[in-house]
């Protein structure tokens, strides 16, 4: 049995910034000069023009600064427990309004379909949590089944879709609903280190929902048949993506030897995943690569020979929302679907990693509908015309 992506909905905090103005922050805070210097070629070279964030005051003098002036005229850093503190108060409304709009946007889903909930996040942790605050906030049924996966990182949309489709299978009437919420500007730092200043120039806040089902699409709507899913390991990169609870956020190890150390492997990495629907690398036009940096982008496009509009979908996003952990790849698939000039029915290759190293990656079928092929046809018709 078939299970598929019904709708994706995403949403972002409020308070966006430019990463122009990060940067500039950034040099503020930490006054070494050579690290001023690297600070300024990481936000350049990133990729993205800017991010969003919960933190509504960072430095501005006011009572809820996150970096305030300490006795000593010095930026104190806040704490582990204020951190996830913000996350325990921001998280709840952000994923209460997305799954809302999520069930609201998805044509013939009612909230009292929901079967199942699947949140995940990295970011924070409270219990009572996100999984728990959807239910009794929207008044979904006390019965519904939710399970919470937590600190895997970028990846783990990977399990919780993979999750959702063997609830599809198993049950021909489960409706699941996923949830990847992440807070990373949570964890910005102002220790120095080279691994914390390149993850402060990465990481944004963002949530996105997936509604997953075992009916196909309405007619004329888009949505993706999941197909197979695969993970494996690169052991050798272990040592240089991983994190642990600190005294002042989460102390991240983010090596700039990572976008290399994926782009030697993954060839080898996709093999199962094609080879069980016999395919080829050049079988595949689009590809949904998580925006981790824009160095991981460019290594995969390198390795796997990829032409530029084949990733335009991951520049994109990382461009306009930075890494959004876990809710990047859903971003992503989002944008894909709305791509104008694509066919209605084509296959998908996305992929994230993430500590270990990890590499997740799933095999789609996106299908864009008919309103979207009458609308191309014209297109290409009028092209032909000219």
């Amino acid at each position: 049995m078939s299970a598929w992506i019904q709708h994706i909905e995403t949403m972002t905090p409020g308070l966006a910034y430019s990463q122009e103005y990060a940067s500039r922050k950034m040099q503020e805070w930490i006054g070494d000069e050579r690290r001023k210097r690297m600070i300024r070629m990481l936000y350049q070279k990133s990729g993205i023009a800017r991010r969003h964030s919960v933190i509504s005051s960072f430095d501005q003098n006011l009572p809820g600064d996150f970096f305030p002036i300490d006795g000593d005229g010095l930026r104190r850093e806040p704490t582990t427990a204020e951190r996830n503190s913000l996350y325990t108060r921001e998280s709840r409304p952000l994923a209460v309004d997305l799954a809302r709009a999520a069930i609201a946007k998805c044509p013939g889903i009612e909230r009292s379909d929901i079967t199942h909930v699947v949140t995940v996040s990295c970011t924070g942790f409270c219990n009572p949590g996100i999984d728990y605050h959807i239910i009794t906030d929207l008044g979904l049924s006390p019965a519904t089944e939710r399970y919470h996966l937590g600190f895997m990182g970028c990846y783990a949309a990977f399990p919780a879709l993979r999750m959702a489709k063997q609830f599809c299978q198993a049950d021909p009437q489960a409706v699941v609903l996923v949830v990847c919420l992440e807070l990373c500007t949570l964890h910005l730092q102002l220790s120095g280190s080279e691994d914390s200043l390149l993850a402060n120039s990465l990481f944004a806040d963002g949530a996105a929902a997936a509604i997953v089902s075992g009916r196909p699409p309405q007619a004329g709507r888009t949505g993706y048949r999941l197909g197979e899913f695969h993970s494996t390991l690169i052991p050798s990169g272990k040592a240089d993506m991983a994190w642990t609870i600190g005294d002042l956020g989460f102390d991240i190890s983010l090596s700039s030897y990572v976008p290399k150390i994926i782009g030697a492997n993954i060839r080898e990495a996709l093999r199962p995943v094609l080879d069980g629907r016999q395919l080829k690398l050049d079988d595949i036009r689009t590809w949904a690569v998580h925006p981790g940096g824009r160095a991981i982008i460019d290594k995969v496009a390198e390795s796997l020979d990829l032409e530029p509009e084949q990733v335009a979908a991951s520049r994109q996003v990382l461009q306009q929302y930075g890494n959004m952990s876990s809710a990047t790849v859903l971003f992503v698939l989002k944008q894909i679907l709305a791509q104008t000039d694509g066919p209605m029915r084509e296959p998908v290759c996305a992929m994230a990693f993430g500590p270990g190293l990890t590499v997740e990656m799933g095999l789609l079928e996106a299908e864009r509908g008919a309103g979207h092929g009458v609308n191309r046809r014209c297109r290409e018709e009028a092209v032909a015309g000219a």
